[in-house]
């Protein structure tokens, strides 16, 4: 995969996270066979750095049983600021859909 491609995956993967943990709690093992569903070559060398990340910029918050060692399973929840992030992704993308997909020209692409 070329790096432009993966850059613009990585924004994807980022989006279907948000989507799923505001379904509920998500498991990054799940989360990286959802993505697989979806046609998404996702290593775990790959997804839990970007958890990590969502979770430091807060939209994300991770709780992990503390008595069950170092590889505890990891459920992660979206949080005020995720779901914040989540609904202004979900206006942008029906936006970008309806300019890039339908062919009609979006607010910002009128000229």
């Amino acid at each position: 995969m070329n790096g432009v491609q993966r850059e613009i995956l990585l924004a994807f993967w980022k989006v279907h996270i948000l989507h799923h943990a505001a379904k509920g709690p998500l498991v990054g093992q799940w989360m990286m066979h959802e993505l697989r569903d979806h046609g998404y070559e996702v290593s775990p060398g790959t997804l839990y750095p970007i958890l990590n990340r969502m979770e430091s910029r807060g939209w994300l918050r991770c709780e992990v049983d503390p008595k069950a060692g170092p590889r505890a399973r990891r459920d992660y929840f979206l949080t005020k600021k995720g779901r914040e992030v989540l609904r202004l992704l979900r206006t942008q993308i029906k936006e970008l859909y309806r300019e890039v997909v339908l062919g009609e020209k979006g607010k910002e692409a009128r000229r």
